[in-house]
């Protein structure tokens, strides 16, 4: 349990014990998710086996799911607007998504060889998304980052990677707060996200070193801030003149149209990680660029580079993200909910002002996140200063009026939402507006205070 909620709330701070009563509500409605904690915490490292679920005092159990709705363990149901951080894009029981199953259910699995259905996606990826020309499939996008960045290495014979500050490339990959313990031990240079002039003066001192640069076109785990057009211009110009190869991790932003990011920007990277819903709902990975770069994992050749992955082309996440690609989220359907995000943001962020709180939501398309603070947001950096704590607040908020969100304040669209769906988050972030008013009216009352951080 963290620190803020630890501790008793002191009386001039306003924020910490709003904290702690919505925290002790959280705890009264839900026994069994904390009875579930406790189990968990047995056999488990503080109950946990996926860091970005865990939130205090404990996190919420789900029993079952369907559509855009999650029922958690004591009987409560939700309007699901995590949408399991992207992944969860055709919601929870798409039929198209069930009968694909179904069907690999019926004709067996752990076939250990090849078969039609990823022959199916390969084609339906490479048509997609402007800048593949063939791809391979594995687990994961940390999976797709680590194999998209050691061949960059390899083919341009050269060591060091540019990444951005605040970004996230999976697991290995954290560069919040400049970088993270866990982190393979890459040669990194970071600069500060959609700074032309910062990224100009590392290529300038390392031109000659750089493998490879590695950009989300929208940072989501930053903050769901999108990159300018002059940066990812910037990028593409410079990547080009060094020999440098533009990596795009588009495991989020390939949801942004009908040919992802690169698609909507026209600005082409040489590779492409992918992730999240392109398994719709299973486990998935994939890489894929320019044909002479990836053909040095061709296994045909003497020379290849191996690739292996007991599961890299398992029959559910084949069949299902084939099935789903190909009929569910077409490029049309795909616009039509970039344009639903788009309405949903202007209606959040009208919410907010309308009750006079100093926050707005930003974001591109189907994500957004809340950030409390009215300044311009074009990088991390930029968000830093409210206090942290009035996030978990939020979550809580909206917890409370049926809305499960990430708890960081994002909040991801799935096809499944309607009318109703989305008119229930406009309403729970309203709530929230209107209940805790009276913390945004105190003079300093969101100040960050360092005794509060610890």
């Amino acid at each position: 349990m963290s620190n803020a909620l630890r501790q008793p709330a002191r009386r001039n701070d306003p924020v910490g014990q709003e904290l702690a009563g919505a925290a002790e509500a959280y705890a009264a409605r839900n026994p069994k998710s904390a009875a579930l904690y406790a189990s968990a915490q047995r056999v488990m490292p503080g109950g946990n086996t996926r860091s970005a679920l865990h939130f205090d005092p404990f996190p919420l159990y789900v029993a079952r799911s369907h559509d855009a709705t999650i029922v958690d363990a004591d009987g409560h149901a939700y309007v699901d607007a995590l949408g399991e951080f992207t992944a969860g894009l055709y919601g929870h029981s798409h039929p198209v998504v069930v009968n694909a199953v179904r069907e690999a259910l019926d004709q067996g699995f752990s076939n250990g060889a090849p078969g039609a259905q990823e022959v199916r996606l390969a084609e339906l990826m490479c048509s997609r998304f402007p800048s593949v020309e063939t791809i391979r499939f594995c687990n994961s996008g940390t999976e797709a980052n680590l194999y998209a960045l050691t061949l960059a290495k390899i083919a341009t014979g050269r060591q060091k990677v540019l990444a951005f500050c605040g970004a996230y490339h999976g697991g290995v990959f954290v560069f919040a707060d400049g970088g993270h313990p866990m982190n393979v031990p890459f040669d990194f240079e970071l600069a500060r996200y959609n700074d032309v002039e910062g990224v100009e003066a590392i290529f300038e001192r390392c031109r000659d070193e750089l493998a490879a640069v590695i950009v989300e076109p929208v940072m989501s785990n930053g903050g769901c801030i999108p990159a300018t057009p002059e940066f990812l211009a910037t990028l593409r110009h410079r990547c080009s003149e060094s020999g440098a190869l533009l990596i795009f991790d588009e495991v989020v932003s390939s949801r942004m149209g009908g040919g992802g990011l690169q698609g909507r920007t026209g600005v082409l990277p040489d590779l492409t990680s992918f992730g999240k819903y392109l398994g719709a709902g299973f486990s998935f990975g994939a890489f894929g660029g320019k044909r002479g770069v990836m053909s040095l994992m061709d296994p045909t050749r003497p020379d290849s580079l191996p690739h292996a992955g007991t599961f890299n082309n398992n029959v559910f996440s084949m069949a299902a993200g084939a099935a789903a690609l190909s009929e569910v989220f077409t490029p049309e359907r795909a616009e039509a909910l970039f344009a639903d995000g788009e309405a949903l943001r202007m209606r959040l962020n009208a919410a907010l002002a309308g009750h006079g709180i100093p926050a707005r939501f930003v974001g591109l398309g189907s994500i957004m996140n809340i950030h409390f603070t009215l300044r311009p947001i074009s990088c991390p950096e930029d968000a830093i200063g409210p206090d942290k704590r009035l996030y978990a607040l939020f979550h809580f908020d909206l917890m409370e009026a049926g809305v499960y969100a990430a708890r960081r304040g994002q909040i991801n669209l799935s096809l499944p939402m309607g009318a109703a769906e989305l008119r229930a988050i406009v309403e729970a972030v309203e709530r929230f507006a209107q209940r805790r008013q009276g913390l945004f009216s105190t003079p300093g009352a969101c100040r960050v205070d360092a005794r509060d951080m610890l």
